[in-house]
């Protein structure tokens, strides 16, 4: 199984809108690539920080979409790329990392 996953560091002065990603851009792009061949699941995280001890998210944000093969990511992703790329502003000003990985172990 091989995770997609797109990372939001955190940057001095960010601006990251989950109002917007939550409730528009992740079900637009839920609704593309979940019924594609392969497709296992997506997660979103959000980063989050603690007072005591003091510990400081190093993302914002992160969605990891999990498909049997990276090629049926790639065919589930690319008739929808430009559709699903150009709204990034719409939520945020941050390029996000993109990290490809095998997954090794994956226990529910």
């Amino acid at each position: 199984m091989f995770n997609i996953s797109s990372i939001y560091p955190k940057k001095e002065g960010y601006h990251f809108d989950f109002d917007y990603y939550l409730n528009k851009h992740m079900p637009m792009s839920i609704e593309r690539l979940s019924g594609a061949k392969g497709f296992k699941g997506v997660s979103v995280e959000r980063g989050i920080e603690m007072d005591e001890p003091k510990i400081e998210s190093s993302y914002i944000a992160m969605c990891h979409y999990y498909f049997d093969s990276l090629e049926d990511f790639m065919a589930a992703f690319m008739p929808y790329a430009e559709e699903l790329q150009g709204v990034i502003t719409n939520y945020t000003h941050i390029e996000p990392t993109i990290q490809i990985s095998n997954v090794e172990i994956s226990k529910p």
